[in-house]
């Protein structure tokens, strides 16, 4: 097993527990104001200080990780199935299909996806569930043409070919017999979305535009520390790293993956 993979388990499964268990971890009321002791720094009380309304940071941060992977999973979960869908139809069926297909896909590639999504955004009310439907329906085209380029190289060996004449049906032969030959790409590219769709999620909460106040999500912990950046420092420091740390770690489990899983790697 190589170092990025081990590096990347360790990471990601210290953030899940922390997700998992965050009721029993914070140790005050994610929404408790205490103005008396607003923008107070890092203490044995408060060991990663208070913001503006003297919540603490330290609460809000472990609570927000919650928010942070649940984003993360469900909306890399809609593009996964999106893409793994029309991939395999693209690459079995060709002619008409995949070109209609193909060519839906070239039109959203042809968008930033950042810009793709606050375009949607502005006609949705901002809230985690539509952040987290408008970033898996925006995260889906890489992932559809990946698989079918391994569709398109699965379909006519003779395993495939001995189903067909078997006279299996068409979603049998893509259930049973290709889409487990294409599992690689789809762990790699949920992996690595997971920490992609984070990282979408606090720049739209950063921006005001993703998880709205008083709930907590890294994005708008930053955005508070943003007009305090002198002289609250943690408000940025805090929220920043752990959105490195997260993206990083599920960086590293998805390129491990990619290693671990490809015989071509090996």
């Amino acid at each position: 097993m190589n170092k990025q993979l081990i590096f990347g388990i360790i990471i990601v499964l210290s953030i899940c527990v922390v997700a998992i268990f965050a009721p029993y971890i914070i140790p005050y009321d994610i929404f408790e104001q205490d103005l008396n002791n607003r923008l107070k720094p890092p203490s044995i009380k408060h060991i990663f200080g208070t913001d503006d309304l003297g919540r603490d940071v330290f609460s809000r941060m472990v609570f927000a990780t919650r928010v942070s992977l649940t984003v993360g999973f469900i909306s890399i979960s809609i593009a996964v199935v999106i893409g793994t869908i029309l991939g395999l139809i693209s690459g079995y069926y060709g002619g008409t299909i995949d070109t209609i297909i193909m060519r839906l896909v070239d039109i959203m590639l042809c968008f930033p996806t950042f810009f793709l999504i606050l375009l949607v955004i502005a006609f949705v009310k901002p809230s985690i569930y539509n952040i987290m439907v408008v970033i898996g329906l925006t995260s889906w085209p890489s992932l559809t043409r990946y698989i079918r380029a391994e569709v398109l190289k699965i379909k006519n060996l003779e395993f495939v070919l001995s189903a067909k004449l078997a006279g299996l049906s068409t979603t049998k032969i893509l259930i049973v017999h290709i889409l487990p030959n294409v599992l690689v790409p789809i762990v790699v590219t949920f992996s690595l979305g997971i920490g992609s769709a984070i990282l979408t999620e606090s720049a739209l909460s950063f921006l005001g535009l993703g998880v709205q106040p008083p709930n907590p999500s890294w994005g708008n912990i930053l955005t508070s520390g943003k007009d305090y950046i002198y002289m609250a420092w943690w408000l940025s420091l805090f929220p920043g790293l752990a959105i490195f740390i997260t993206v990083v770690g599920f960086n590293l489990l998805g390129e491990g993956l990619r290693i671990y899983l490809s015989p071509k790697e090996k």
